[in-house]
């Protein structure tokens, strides 16, 4: 890309179905994650018992395929249900992280992905509803089943398409004998709450539920744990100097936010490729709630690749209403905020 030529508006990525595949491994800020680099608070005793859950978990993944068969198996003797959080003492067939954003739930999972053996896949909850759409149900399913683990980041059911699809898909991968691990803000029986009519799909959510020993993971977000508070937005001429930069975008914030209503979000990471640094201009308050959750997608893919984020207009804080943040989709909005303000802490590219 040449300097002064970037805009994420004038992209428009088509859908690479062999991509869509290929892409299901850890984002490149967790490339290097390993469970020996998880540093976990010691005052917060549950996140080290996390780490030792899962690597006990990352062990026996891959190790001795050929007896689990179809059903589970092997995979079905790993450990109970966390009967602390309403659980019960049935054996499960993968470990579900419940915690706040920040605690480092995406770092252990990238660790057991990184550190299992076997065919195995990683994505983000959108990232398999978006595999589903571009192979159909049934070759999203062929392309998976047999897989040692199948590791799903933020997990979570907006809709009652996605849950019907996700429960079965889950059951059928956990009958090829598919281990399967998940990171969530919200407990499996309570998915859903608040979204939609979640009383309507509780075969489904209980069914996703069953599958999984839950693991809690407490603490504050580490993204900001004795760090400066977010950086003041710069302004209009600070953030248009980017223009100048190699590897630059620079968009103007509303004319960005319509052009995310025409790219479906399983395209949003194809739209950041050879991008090294982000500027918005004119930030404003989301109007609604499509557009905020578009520009929830997005920043989960900045954060993923670890882009630099210079703003002017109003403060990221204010990116979202009281209203929404009182909503059904608040621990969303709060954690693309405290990924959003860490990216406008990153240092930019020299």
């Amino acid at each position: 890309m040449r300097a002064g030529s970037g805009r994420l508006v004038d992209r428009h990525p088509s859908l690479d179905r062999d991509r869509v595949l290929a892409d299901l491994v850890p984002p490149p800020r967790f490339a290097q994650a390993r469970f020996a680099t998880y540093e976990p608070d010691p005052a917060q005793p549950s996140q080290a018992a996390a780490r030792a859950r899962l690597e006990r978990f990352a062990a026996a993944t891959g190790a001795g395929a050929d007896d689990r068969g179809r059903g589970g198996g092997l995979a079905r003797l790993l450990g109970r249900r966390d009967t602390s959080r309403g659980g019960t003492a049935d054996a499960a067939q993968g470990v579900y992280l419940d915690g706040g954003f920040g605690v480092g739930k995406t770092h252990l999972l990238t660790a057991a992905w990184h550190e299992a053996s076997g065919r195995r896949y990683y994505g983000t909850f959108v990232e398999y509803t978006n595999l589903a759409g571009a192979l159909g149900f049934r070759g999203a399913v062929a392309a998976l089943s047999g897989a040692d683990l199948v590791c799903i980041d933020e997990f979570e059911l907006d809709d009652p398409g996605d849950t019907v699809l996700m429960a079965r898909l889950l059951r059928e991968l956990a009958d090829s004998g598919t281990r399967l691990a998940a990171t969530s803000n919200t407990l499996p029986d309570a998915l859903g709450t608040g979204r939609f009519a979640a009383d309507d799909f509780l075969r489904e959510i209980q069914a996703v539920g069953r599958l999984f020993e839950v693991v809690t993971v407490d603490g504050e977000d580490y993204r900001h744990r004795g760090a400066p508070r977010a950086p003041v937005p710069a302004s209009a001429d600070e953030v248009a100097a980017l223009r100048s930069r190699d590897g630059a975008t620079v968009d103007d914030f509303g004319a960005l936010c319509e052009h995310l209503a025409t790219v479906h979000p399983s395209r949003y990471g194809t739209m950041l490729d050879g991008v090294q640094e982000v500027g918005w201009s004119d930030v404003t308050a989301l109007p609604d709630q499509n557009v905020a959750l578009r520009l929830v997608v997005l920043a989960d893919r900045l954060y993923d690749r670890g882009l630099p984020l210079l703003t002017s207009g109003v403060p990221l804080s204010e990116l979202f209403t009281p209203e929404m943040l009182a909503g059904g989709y608040r621990k969303k909005y709060l954690r693309a905020l405290s990924r959003l303000t860490a990216l406008a802490r990153e240092p930019r590219p020299t």
